[in-house]
């Protein structure tokens, strides 16, 4: 095994639940000299603090070095059968699969009847899951089996069978076109985030337009239901209008009558209820926000299903991006910050565990708190991560911007010095990812002309420029996407009134909340 497929059998180990830790050595603890070793390896993984092969081999001399690879190769796959065992009871997927494969144990051995009769109990259960793969495998050892059980209504059961695959076979062709798009516009989400120009938008309507036939929604199963309002958000997302994002979302969530006690359902129902939070959170519908995000995290208590790790690190994730979200919308950095140092060391164990796009996505809200907050350099902390980060092919949207806030935050601790430097680095950075819009080049332009000696009554006349021109901006259809990652117009009126951006963005959610309730 490779160093890289040890460190997989660490951070495997050190993914397990102490109740899997316990079945996995009872499971393998038979008294056989061979299981021991696996077992002692397993505790002197699970003991590390960080893993360190070099160590465990020194410790333990019963390991012979030439062996060792093969021991950890064996001990990965042991800790995969057992969690499979583990799992099996609390995962229908799972569960079935096995069964299927105990249909072609007894298939195997000629035992056409007890195969039959397994398969009609996996037929029943595997409906409820609205597994369509799974049906078409239990359907295709029907087939099989149909020639050594004959029966008398053998041609009613062959018509039967061929209609049931014939549906699935046409539902599975709608749900693979719907995959395959959604893949396709994650890709290029995750590359380069909301559309920058008309060739962006262009891109996007041809690939909706090629590959996305005329379809009657009413006739859509509850599963691609789902995936056709996740496909029609994720359209509406990328081009910014958010109404609609908020429509579609809407759909979704409302598809869910009650809280699915299925896996795959119940992490669909928070992937809806994480967009629905951000399609308020743009809209400022504060009093939806509060109470969806009160839906959200309630979801943590939930007990009719085992939440696994996947869908504990997504929950996490959500239920503090939209705390994050919370405290943007009302301005109330402060109060943000003050949740942060609370939960610093718990964060940053779980920012190992989630994706790159998810770490810099909140790397950069955490950034942003800080420098709503007036805290500077732990604002350049957090973005450093991100400027500093290898993964600058994932969101390269959120690379430029982060590059922007970075300069400004530098310009606001006083380091002439190095905002040269910076600008240049800047530029170069934003040539090389095609991003360099006006929005850019406004502020670049504004920051380079800074460094020379100015008087205060130039500057505050600079400040108010620089804000026209970007009002001016926040209308145009493409360029208007610059202001949905950090809020410089109001730090431009911090500037301009010598208020902090906190109390300019908490005036303006005053003004925009009377102008509800009189609505």
């Amino acid at each position: 095994m490779s160093k890289d497929r040890s460190d997989h059998l660490y951070t495997l180990i050190k993914s397990m639940k102490k109740s899997e830790k316990r079945y996995f050595k009872v499971r393998n603890n038979n008294g056989s000299k061979e299981d021991s070793k696996y077992l002692m390896l397993f505790d002197a993984l699970s003991e590390q603090e960080s893993f360190n092969e070099e160590l465990i081999i020194e410790k333990n001399s019963w390991i012979n070095p030439k062996q060792f690879s093969n021991l950890k190769a064996h001990l990965y796959k042991k800790i995969l059968h057992s969690l499979k065992e583990y799992t099996s009871s609390s995962n229908e997927d799972i569960l079935i699969r096995e069964q299927i494969d105990y249909i072609q144990i007894l298939f195997d051995r000629s035992l056409y009847q007890q195969s039959m009769q397994l398969l009609q109990k996996v037929k029943k259960a595997i409906k409820k899951s609205d597994n369509l793969e799974l049906q078409l495998e239990v359907l295709k050892w029907e087939k099989n089996l149909l020639p050594y059980t004959l029966g008398r209504n053998n041609i009613q059961r062959v018509n039967q069978i061929v209609e049931e695959a014939n549906t699935i076979n046409e539902r599975l062709s709608r749900v693979n076109i719907l995959t395959n798009l959604a893949v396709e516009l994650n890709a290029i989400y995750l590359k380069t985030g909301y559309i920058r120009g008309k060739e962006d938008k262009d891109r996007i309507q041809r690939i909706f337009d090629e590959q996305l036939p005329e379809w009657d929604v009413k006739d859509f199963s509850f599963r691609e239901k789902l995936l056709w309002y996740e496909i029609q958000l994720s359209y509406y997302s990328f081009i910014q209008e958010f109404t609609e994002v908020y429509n579609y979302a809407k759909k979704w969530v409302d598809l869910f009558d009650q809280t699915p006690n299925s896996a795959f359902y119940f992490e669909m129902y928070i992937k809806g209820l994480n967009q629905l939070l951000n399609a308020q959170s743009r809209l400022m519908k504060f009093e939806e926000f509060i109470e969806t995000h009160k839906v959200l995290r309630d979801l943590a208590k939930h007990r009719l299903i085992g939440i696994n790790e996947n869908i504990q690190i997504r929950l996490f994730k959500y239920s503090y991006a939209h705390q994050f979200n919370g405290y943007f919308m009302l301005g109330e950095f402060s109060k943000g910050v003050n949740m942060l140092q609370r939960i610093e060391t718990r964060l940053e164990s779980y920012i190992g565990m989630i994706d790159k796009h998810s770490e810099l996505v909140l790397f950069y809200k955490i950034a942003c708190l800080y420098f709503g907050n007036g805290n500077y350099r732990k604002s350049i902390k957090w973005l450093n991560r991100i400027i500093n980060s290898e993964d600058q092919d994932i969101r390269e949207d959120v690379h430029s911007f982060a590059r922007i806030i970075n300069l400004i935050t530098h310009y606001e601790l006083g380091n002439r010095d190095v905002i040269d430097y910076y600008i240049r680095s800047t530029y170069r950075f934003l040539l090389k990812k095609d991003d360099l819009h006006a929005f850019q080049q406004y502020i670049l332009e504004f920051l380079k002309n800074l460094s020379r000696e100015i008087t205060p009554n130039q500057l505050i006349d600079r400040f108010k420029k620089l804000r026209d021109q970007l009002i001016e901006l926040s209308q145009s259809k493409y360029d208007k996407r610059a202001f949905v990652y950090f809020d410089i117009i109001s730090w431009l009126e911090s500037k301009i009134e010598n208020r902090s951006v906190e109390d300019v963005i908490k005036s303006k959610i005053k003004v925009k909340q009377k102008k509800m309730l009189a609505d």
